[in-house]
């Protein structure tokens, strides 16, 4: 039996969540979700998991669409979405002008490589 708190933190839309139930089904398990006291084992437990999970997606495509124009006109705007970003793409370009490798820049400014590589990309 898999056992999560709370369904929304296992599948984002009802055809994922159907996937995974179909998969835990054919290994012979079933889901358990503790704060809506659902249990596939049983067909009560299925349907409500049906039910729930489609109200979750409904409720999912309500808020992005309440938030679109709201970013729409942070974009126009040009506010940055988003967390800020961590490696500074000035000191790297600057590091690899004056002729260290990424191993050496990523080491300098305390990055990992695959960030050096990010940035010169």
């Amino acid at each position: 039996m898999l056992v999560v708190t709370k369904l929304d933190r296992l599948a984002r839309s009802v055809a994922d969540l159907s996937s995974i139930v179909a998969e835990l089904e054919r290994k012979g398990a079933s889901l358990r979700v503790l704060n809506a006291a659902i249990d596939t084992s049983t067909a009560t437990g299925r349907a409500f998991l049906n039910m729930l999970g489609a109200f979750s997606e409904f409720e999912n495509d309500i808020r992005r669409e309440r938030q679109a124009p709201g970013i729409a006109e942070a974009k126009r705007k040009g506010v940055h979405m988003g967390r800020p970003a961590k490696i500074d793409a000035g000191a790297v370009a600057k590091l690899k002008a004056e002729g260290l490798g990424p191993t050496a820049v990523a080491k300098r400014l305390k990055i990992s490589r695959p960030g050096v590589y990010r940035v010169l990309g």
